[in-house]
């Protein structure tokens, strides 16, 4: 059996030989023959009979931990400019978009299960291969490394600003300091080494099920003290430091606004687009789920996805109800202008803090397994490409934070091309061409809708990339919203 695998070089999916269908891993671990009265991959129903498994392994994953870990991929950085972006939309618009942008989410991760429950693969990268051969394969391997990596720079850029503010407020300092703990350069590395490298060299996603929930915890903890502070803060805004008001305040300056359209309400579409990809993930999670069913990971996916929803709009609305129009794109930034010294914020940052750097060996696990597919097909797992794709991605990343001063502007191009091409143009297309024509014509409604959806996310990636470029032409640098 491993012979005959290692022989035709099998990669995740089914071989057929002389009519015999298999089921081979990467690894070329856990092959076996289904027979023809048994060809169903992950059955809705069970017969009382094993469950065919598609992995090289037995999923274990309960369905609270996989919420977890998707959880943990959706909510990103972003959630820190959806105040902003409320202030520039109005609440109502905001509701809107914000909808809009969670339902097709799911229907893309519905057009992904569905893809994958047909040829039985369990990577995206892979679904690109079946879908479009070779090039489709690389073409989404490199899409997800690009997005990922930016998401990934974007959480330690966080780090390295906010972490020196929070040792400054526990050292009662009030200026910065030119001493080594104060240099958010080491700082990242120090977590890097300390934290997100031990995280990323698990074996398998499904256990940073804990670290993931531990990081939503934090999440709510900073909705809570947005909730919180939004009856504690006077409006109009009052300075720290300056408690009279010497300028005219206008009428409307505390009235909240259901409408609004601005030069910044073209931004708010992409960021909200980026605050929901979490794609990537979806078929590793479904991966190592325990009782594998697609119609089990798409309420995962639902259940994720409204949670997230639910999180971002009541972050967004009090943030936005506290500080209308001042918001500025980072929340906690705001709240500086009140009180830099405000202990219940420095908790709130500390949170943020760990929140994020949680998050980053979620991300790093699907670039990962790309560039396995990609320069190691078909090879067992060992641990030393494991370890060391890990350290080098991280040490690109950490370079990339520490020696470009202002990287937004290229997180803006890849963040415009690769986040509406993994929520909507590749599922749309991997979904025709996957999803045989007997089974669904391409006229038929489900194909049509899913071409419709493709062509969606080139008219989001045609306008993202439009406005960043009248944006560098106006000299004007705005700032994306992360992942």
């Amino acid at each position: 059996g491993k012979k005959l695998c290692k022989l035709i070089g099998a990669q995740d999916g089914w071989v057929y030989l002389r009519h015999k269908k298999w089921m081979v891993s990467a690894d070329c671990d856990g092959y076996y023959r289904i027979p023809p009265e048994e060809e169903k991959f992950l059955p809705h129903k069970s017969d009382g009979s094993k469950r065919p498994q598609f992995t090289d392994f037995e999923g274990k994953t309960s369905f609270g931990m996989s919420v977890f870990n998707l959880s943990n991929a959706i909510m990103g950085s972003g959630i820190l400019g959806l105040s902003y972006a409320m202030s520039n939309t109005g609440i109502v618009l905001f509701l809107i978009l914000l909808t809009c942008i969670a339902c097709l989410s799911c229907y893309s991760i519905h057009l992904l299960l569905r893809s994958a429950g047909v040829v039985g693969i369990r990577a995206y990268e892979q679904l690109g291969l079946r879908a479009f051969g070779h090039p489709g394969k690389i073409l989404a391997a490199v899409i997800i490394t690009l997005h990922n990596i930016g998401a990934m720079s974007s959480y330690l850029f966080i780090v390295k600003s906010e972490l020196p503010l929070v040792i400054q407020a526990f050292l009662g300092q009030t200026s910065t300091s030119e001493d080594w703990y104060m240099n958010g350069n080491y700082l990242i590395i120090i977590v890097t080494l300390g934290i997100i490298l031990p995280l990323t060299l698990m074996k398998h996603l499904g256990y940073l099920g804990y670290t993931s929930g531990f990081s939503l915890s934090c999440m709510v903890f900073f909705l809570s003290a947005v909730i919180y502070k939004k009856f504690n803060i006077a409006c109009p805004l009052e300075a720290f430091g300056n408690y009279s008001v010497s300028e005219a305040v206008p009428d409307d300056t505390c009235t909240p606004k259901f409408f609004t359209i601005n030069q910044q309400t073209a931004y708010t579409i992409p960021i909200l687009a980026f605050a929901f990809v979490c794609h990537p993930e979806v078929l590793p999670i479904y991966t190592e789920l325990s009782n594998p069913t697609k119609r089990r990971m798409q309420n995962i996916g639902n259940v994720s996805i409204l949670g997230m929803f639910t999180m971002y709009f009541f972050t967004a609305i009090f943030g936005y109800l506290t500080f209308y129009g001042s918001t500025e794109p980072e929340l906690l930034h705001t709240y500086s202008v009140v009180d830099p010294l405000d202990t219940l914020i420095l908790c709130v940052r500390l949170a943020v803090l760990v929140a994020v750097t949680l998050t980053v060996p979620v991300v790093l696990f699907p670039i990962r397994r790309a560039l396995l597919q990609l320069l190691f097909p078909g090879k067992p797992f060992h641990w030393l490409r494991h370890v060391a794709i890990a350290v080098c991605l991280l040490s690109v990343v950490n370079l990339l934070v520490i020696l470009v001063p202002n990287i937004r502007d290229i997180f803006g191009i890849t963040g415009a091309t690769t986040a509406p091409s993994l929520i909507f143009i590749l599922p749309g297309l991997f979904y025709i061409r996957i999803i045989p024509t007997d089974q669904e014509p391409l006229r038929s409604r489900p194909k049509i809708q899913a071409a419709c959806f493709s062509a969606l996310g080139f008219i989001f990636m045609t306008m993202s990339l439009t406005f960043i470029g009248l944006d560098w032409m106006s000299g004007e640098r705005q700032s994306f919203g992360g992942h």
